[in-house]
C-alpha cells in the first residue's frame, strides 16, 4: 500500500475517533487512546529480530491496529521525549510510550532550528539507497564527478523529461546522475512497461534518452529492477517524480536546473 493510502487510513480513523470520543484537541494532531483499554505492552520481535522494548512493542501494536493492511517497517526511540518513532509506508508516525497518543507531522527542534523528522527520513533513505546496487542503475556521469545524486524517475513525467534534457549540463557541472525507476501509476501502466523496455534495451542510456524525448523504444522484456526500484521508492516515502537525493539521503527536491542543483550540493557540503 502507498504512503498516501496509509495517510488516508489514519485520517479516516482520526475522524471516527473524533466522532466517537469528541476528545481531540483543537489542533487535531493527536489520536487519543485510553490507557485502561490500550493493549498491554509486551516484548516482541522487531523487523531486525531483536527484542523490542515495551514502549516499542506498544507503538507497533497501535499502528498495526490502525492500519493492518500496511506492515510496520521499523520502531525506534523518537527524538520527541516519551514517544516512539514508527516507520510505515515511508511515513514517520510518533506514538506515546503508553500507546495513548499518535502524532503525525514533523518534529522541530526550535532551539537548534533543526527538523528532526527530516533528519530521520534522511537516515532511512540513505539506508534504502545503500541496498540498491549501482549496477542496477542507469548512470550518466562525468569523469571524476564532484557529486553523485540518485534520481527516481518516471519516463512519462514532464519534469523528469526536462531534467534529462539537461543531463549534459549536470555532468558539465560535476554532477553524476544515477537513475532508478518510479513509475507513478504503479506496475501495470505504460510508464512501467516503458521503463522495462528501456532497461532491456541493448543501450540503456540511449533508450532512456529516446524514451524521455518522446521517441519510440522497442518493447522488450527481461529480468529487470523496475519493481524493486518502485518498492524502494515507496519505502522512502516518494510521492512524486523526479525525486532527487543526495548520497546522505537528504532530498534535494524535484527538478532543479543544473546551476541551482550544483549550488544546493555545495551548500550541503559546506562550500557555499
Amino acid at each position: 500500500m502507498s504512503r498516501i493510502a496509509a495517510v488516508a487510513l489514519i485520517g479516516a480513523f482520526s475522524l471516527a475517533a473524533c466522532a466517537a470520543e469528541g476528545d481531540r484537541d483543537a489542533a487535531g494532531t493527536a489520536v487519543g487512546r485510553d490507557p485502561a483499554t490500550a493493549p498491554a505492552a509486551s516484548p516482541s520481535a522487531s523487523a531486525g529480530g531483536a527484542q523490542e522494548s515495551d514502549a516499542a512493542a506498544t507503538a507497533r501494536r497501535v499502528v498495526e491496529e490502525l492500519i493492518p493492511q500496511v506492515p510496520v517497517d521499523r520502531v525506534s526511540d523518537a527524538p520527541l521525549p516519551g514517544y516512539q518513532e514508527v516507520l510505515v509506508a515511508g511515513q514517520l508516525l510518533y506514538v506515546s510510550n503508553d500507546g495513548r497518543y499518535l502524532v503525525q507531522g514533523n518534529v522541530l527542534d526550535v532551539e537548534n532550528k533543526r527538523d528532526l523528522t527530516e533528519a530521520s527520513k534522511a537516515d532511512i533513505r540513505r539506508d534504502v539507497l545503500a541496498t540498491m546496487d549501482r549496477s542496477q542503475r542507469i548512470v550518466f556521469a562525468p569523469e571524476n564527478p564532484d557529486y553523485t545524486v540518485t534520481v527516481f524517475t518516471d519516463i512519462e513525467c514532464g519534469y523528469c523529461q526536462k531534467l534529462h534534457s539537461e543531463i549534459e549540463d549536470y555532468n558539465a557541472r560535476g554532477i553524476a546522475v544515477e537513475y532508478l525507476f518510479f513509475p507513478r501509476s504503479g506496475l501495470d501502466g505504460s510508464a512501467y512497461r516503458k521503463a522495462v523496455s528501456v532497461w532491456c534495451a541493448d543501450d540503456r542510456r540511449q533508450a532512456l534518452t529516446d524514451a524521455k524525448a518522446g521517441r519510440s523504444v522497442p518493447g522488450r522484456s527481461c529480468d529487470n529492477p523496475v519493481a524493486a526500484d518502485f518498492e524502494a521508492g515507496q519505502r522512502m516515502g516518494i510521492e512524486g517524480t523526479p525525486a532527487v537525493f543526495n548520497e546522505d539521503g537528504r532530498q534535494l527536491g524535484g527538478y532543479l536546473p543544473a546551476a541551482q542543483m550544483r549550488q544546493r550540493l555545495d551548500q550541503l557540503a559546506g562550500k557555499g
